[in-house]
């Protein structure tokens, strides 16, 4: 593992729990962000697919440094710079591409590669990622794809994303080669148009505690 890629094991370091967050006005990302840090929640993936997104990182990064904050929906090279120029900490992908593995390998913002057969994870392996986010988790195999992928490949890890939620989150977090999981369902799009940090927080504490359970339920 480079060093690089070893930065994201530091960030994900004890955090089980990654919200998949969209942003429609730039106003909502510093309370959004601190009412999930207030739930012990420190990672914070803000999703490319809004026109603030970008600002919303910028924003998080000034008011929250205590919190790791990178970009998701990243799609091109071009975006990926434009998180590295907005402070972003690190760069998830639905998908993969030769361009942005290559990219990713000496970016100071790390990059968890999208993948969803062992194919495409092979072309990251191949590079020395270690680390991938499955997407979507569900369709694509769901927990019989994470074990199928730990026989041949004992050293990598997955963060599955994609019809993930807190009916299900545990059975995933229960297998041995997955460090977190991310979805949208921590962040609900009603409670943040309507500013219900509050609420927010309480779906990221119980969903939190439930998580770091099932991890505990490894041993």
């Amino acid at each position: 593992m480079n060093d690089i890629q070893g930065k994201l094991e530091t960030y994900f370091d004890g955090q089980p729990l990654v919200p998949v967050i969209v942003v429609e006005q730039a106003e909502h990302a510093v309370p959004l962000g601190r009412a999930l840090l207030d739930a012990g929640i420190r990672v914070l993936e803000v999703t490319l697919r809004t026109p603030c997104a970008l600002e919303a990182i910028r924003r998080l990064r000034e008011a929250l440094p205590e919190a790791v904050v990178g970009a998701g929906t990243v799609t091109t090279v071009r975006q990926y710079r434009e998180v590295e120029e907005a402070g972003g900490q690190f760069v998830i992908s639905p998908g993969v591409t030769q361009a942005l593995l290559e990219y990713g390998e000496h970016s100071p913002a790390p990059y968890l590669p999208g993948v969803a057969t062992i194919s495409e994870m092979m072309m990251g392996y191949e590079m020395g990622y270690r680390r991938f986010k499955l997407f979507p988790a569900v369709v694509a195999g769901g927990v019989a794809a994470l074990k199928s992928f730990a026989g041949p490949f004992p050293d990598v890890s997955f963060c599955p994303t994609g019809g993930i939620g807190q009916k299900n989150m545990s059975e995933f977090l229960a297998q041995s080669n997955v460090f977190a999981v991310g979805g949208s369902w921590l962040t609900p799009a009603p409670q943040v148009r309507d500013g219900d940090w509050a609420g927010i927080r309480t779906i990221a504490a119980e969903s939190l505690a439930a998580a770091r359970a099932a991890l505990a339920s490894r041993q």
